[in-house]
């Protein structure tokens, strides 16, 4: 596992995007949740929503292949930050560079997947990343396009979701405040879900239903 951690943060952007990540002692910061969480729990199918450069799905991958149960990710992202994931040979060798095969890309929004085949064909989804678009609304149509099919021992995972930002990821003519924090809030008012937020950079919120 070092040697992958190693590598994979020789690509300075594996570093951002607020998962606490730190090369001096090969920390992955909030990805140590996600490896962990996919080696305990042993999915078959994980789903991320939005990627700056591919971390999380890669740190989810690595597991999946880890627990050598043929699990996958499929991850969705339109690449509206710009054109990373727009050519799919260049996102597959991107993957592949750190030796991970077991990744779907689909370039669209969640609401354009949702009306595909592989949208209505997937059964369990034990874990659910979010963390494309950060309005309180698109927040929901993610947590809502995934939640009846993430089982009672799954969970759903939400970035950049205890504070409220400004955010010009998109550039400065769509600047846009990050509102995740008030959909989250929601949750917690709900009594079909157990909600628990981590504080460590811009927050990770961990959701599960209550039975």
């Amino acid at each position: 596992m070092d040697s992958w951690i190693a590598r994979l943060f020789e690509d300075p952007d594996q570093l951002r995007m607020g998962h606490c990540q730190s090369p001096e002692d090969a920390n992955l910061g909030l990805g140590w949740l996600y490896y962990g969480l996919a080696r305990l729990m042993r999915p078959r199918e994980v789903v991320v929503i939005g990627s700056f450069r591919g971390f999380a799905p890669l740190v989810f991958a690595k597991a999946l292949a880890d627990n050598t149960e043929s699990g996958r990710v499929t991850f969705i992202d339109p690449s509206m930050v710009d054109d990373h994931w727009k050519d799919p040979a260049a996102v597959t060798a991107h993957f592949a560079s750190f030796g991970i095969t077991n990744i779907r890309h689909f370039l669209m929004t969640t609401q354009e997947f949702v009306e595909t085949p592989e949208y209505a064909a997937l059964d369990e989804v034990g874990l659910v990343m979010i963390d494309g678009y950060h309005s309180e609304e698109q927040a929901r149509f993610d947590f809502e396009a995934f939640a009846d099919r993430v089982p009672d021992h799954g969970t759903l995972l939400l970035h950049d979701s205890i504070k409220v930002a400004r955010v010009n990821i998109y550039g400065p003519d769509r600047a846009y405040e990050r509102r995740v924090k008030f959909f989250v809030d929601t949750l917690k008012q709900d009594s079909r879900y157990q909600v628990i937020d981590l504080p460590y950079a811009t927050g990770l919120s961990m959701v599960r239903r209550c039975r």
